[in-house]
């Protein structure tokens, strides 16, 4: 890759890195800015996710010491993590992924929807714990949407954002936090699957590595300088903006493959 074709990657990718720490979605803006550079599409998924990787030990660094981590649900969180992270990548040999692009639209338009009609949640602190139906929702949706996350993840960390608000009732810096800490589990887990298969580009990954690394500081430390209103509404105009360029591309008759299905992995 030429230097300059470097450069520019590792300007977006920094950039991405920063303002994903609040919104999430990062692969859906790296994953596609690779292939445009010519990057062979299994081997632009691999690396990114090997990129991600360092970006959310990066973006947790941080948080760490701050008290907005939610210990208590760690340890089940990052259980069913990883065990559905696992089952997302295996399962991306049979069930196909044409449709996921649309899938991930109608679920952003919802969260969207939902975090405008309840625009006290993530804002102000619950007055109440979670009730325990939301609280069993709140671990039935980690491990769902885990799968998702095993098939790519872009949307990943942006529905886990909206599920920890609404159901555990976290404030957007918790839920922030506390998703950047889970996301090393499940980003490290694809990685490693990638790296088995040798798909990985190490020299291009540690470079945007490195880049995304230092990207998710900045991000963590803007966020915790940010109030909630501000976190809220940052959210809201990224996932508003990601959705639609998302619903554009998965309606569009005419691509041979979706998005996200350029680049299925081998697993």
């Amino acid at each position: 890759m030429l230097t300059i074709q470097l450069l520019i990657l590792m300007t977006i990718f920094l950039i991405a890195s920063v303002i994903s720490v609040i919104t999430g979605s990062t692969s859906l803006i790296t994953v596609p800015v690779m292939l445009q550079f010519g990057i062979e599409s299994r081997t632009a998924l691999a690396t990114n996710m090997f990129a991600l990787t360092l970006m959310s030990i990066g973006g947790t660094l941080p948080f760490i010491g701050k008290g907005v981590i939610d210990r208590p649900r760690l340890p089940l969180l990052i259980f069913l993590t990883l065990t559905s992270s696992i089952l997302g990548a295996l399962l991306v040999l049979i069930v196909p992924s044409k449709s996921i692009p649309l899938v991930i639209s109608i679920s952003m338009i919802l969260v969207t929807v939902l975090s405008i009609a309840n625009k006290n949640a993530g804002v102000v602190p619950a007055e109440a714990i979670p009730s325990q139906a939301a609280e069993i929702v709140g671990y039935i949706a980690t491990f769902i949407i885990g799968i998702y996350g095993g098939f790519f993840s872009g949307g990943y960390v942006t529905l886990l954002t909206a599920a920890y608000v609404m159901l555990f009732r976290m404030t957007f810096v918790q839920a922030i936090a506390t998703t950047k800490l889970i996301n090393i589990f499940s980003s490290l887990i694809a990685t490693l699957i990638f790296m088995m298969q040798g798909l990985v580009d190490y020299k291009l990954g540690i470079i945007l590595g490195f880049t995304m690394f230092i990207g998710g500081i900045i991000g963590g430390r803007i966020t915790l300088s940010l109030s909630s209103i501000w976190l809220q509404r940052i959210y809201l105009t990224v996932v508003t903006i990601l959705t639609i360029v998302t619903l554009r591309k998965s309606l569009q008759p005419n691509q041979s493959t979706s998005t996200i299905s350029q680049f299925t992995p081998l697993v």
